[in-house]
């Protein structure tokens, strides 16, 4: 747990109840500024460009574990930013608050982004967790964007002068692992 400047994390309810987690600190709700597609939940920092996303994917029986958070990097990434793979490991499920979860993996990439169709791209470290449940037909993916470098024609670089200051410093992988490790299934009845 974070007691980093006063701020800890906190334990909240995801997809209606379904689900708890702890959120980094200062955590805001997406779906409360914008329409977010039902198998997602995503939050973001106050004041920088980072985000923590949690979605519920079809289970890819044919994808062995070892495979499987590869694969759905490779879905969710934009190729023209050159992804790349920095690290991949497993990690042990019974570490876990999840249960019933039969294999669980952490990716780690970077690659270029471009907010909004700007020519200027930002460099952002990607951080996956794979949460594999095939009793529920169900891949859990959780990912943290860690904006490195902002380019200085980037809208994201104009942001600072938009936001007012704020105490609440940036998450960081810790703040990720103890989301990826918090993760509690409450109501399977999510899965249908």
């Amino acid at each position: 747990m974070d007691h980093e400047a006063g701020q800890e994390q906190q334990q909240r309810q995801l997809f209606g109840g379904a689900f708890s987690a702890f959120l980094p600190p200062g955590s805001l709700d997406v779906s409360e500024l914008r329409q977010v597609p039902d198998n997602q939940e995503v939050f973001v920092h106050p004041n920088t460009d980072q985000s923590v996303i949690i979605e519920l994917l079809e289970y890819q029986a044919g994808v062995p574990d070892e495979a499987a958070v590869r694969y759905h990097f490779e879905d969710v990434v934009d190729a023209s930013g050159g992804p790349e793979v920095l690290t991949q490991e497993s990690l042990s499920p019974h570490l876990l608050a999840l249960e019933g979860c039969s294999s669980a993996w952490n990716l780690t990439a970077c690659q270029l982004v471009a907010k909004f169709d700007e020519d200027a791209k930002n460099e952002v470290r990607l951080h996956l967790a794979l949460l594999r449940l095939p009793q529920y037909g169900t891949d859990v993916l959780l990912t943290f964007n860690d904006p490195t470098c902002i380019h200085p024609l980037s809208s994201s670089a104009a942001r600072g002068t938009e936001v007012p200051p704020s105490s609440l410093p940036s998450w960081t992988v810790e703040h990720f692992h103890n989301f990826v490790h918090s993760l509690q299934l409450l109501d399977p009845g999510i899965f249908g």
